[in-house]
């Protein structure tokens, strides 16, 4: 019997040491602000975040302002939206980082952080996205199927939950709102 229980120690403490890793994995990976600054997403740590590629020129772009809105809503409250452009789908997204935020700005009013222009599929996938479709794989290949994929990520760092881009972003609140309690 205690050896049972040993054992069942055993495997509980390398999958409690395994999730401990993967979070610290996430928040070690860095990513450029639009602005052009390096940091690591350790900067978010604590927060419920919600990770979506972006495109400017899609038909899913109106996104932006649900987005916002969400974003206004929940922010007093550990929570933050990361935006990537990614130009990957049918060159969605083909304009500078001054473009992207001037667009952003003044088209949706967009305040929370957007970073420079990323790849979410193929050889240069950004590590942030490899470590996503890792950690939620879908069935078969597992890309990014389009622009404003979502990505919702708990307090400690670990991805919960994959959505579609034609989640509308207010489809999201009652999984933000869990994970903020």
């Amino acid at each position: 019997m205690s050896k049972r229980i040993l054992i069942f120690a055993f495997v509980l403490f390398n999958l409690i040491a395994t999730k401990a890793q993967e979070n610290k994995e996430f928040y070690q990976i860095t990513v450029t602000s639009i602005q052009g600054k390096e940091m690591n997403l350790e900067s978010y740590k604590g927060k419920v975040i919600l990770i979506v590629n972006t495109a400017s020129k899609c038909g899913f772009t109106p996104q932006y302002k649900g987005l916002e809105e969400i974003y206004s809503k929940y922010k007093d409250r550990e929570f933050v939206i990361l935006g990537f452009p990614c130009n990957q789908f049918f060159g969605q997204e083909p304009g500078t980082a001054e473009e992207i935020q001037q667009f952003c700005t003044l088209k949706y009013g967009v305040t929370f952080p957007m970073f420079q222009k990323i790849e979410v599929n193929g050889e240069n996938t950004h590590p942030l996205y490899k470590f996503l479709k890792e950690q939620l794989p879908l069935d078969g290949k597992n890309d990014i199927r389009w622009n404003f994929e979502k990505f919702l990520i708990d307090k400690s760092g670990k991805p919960i939950k994959r959505f579609s881009p034609k989640t509308k972003p207010e489809d999201l609140v009652t999984d933000i709102e869990l994970l903020l309690k």
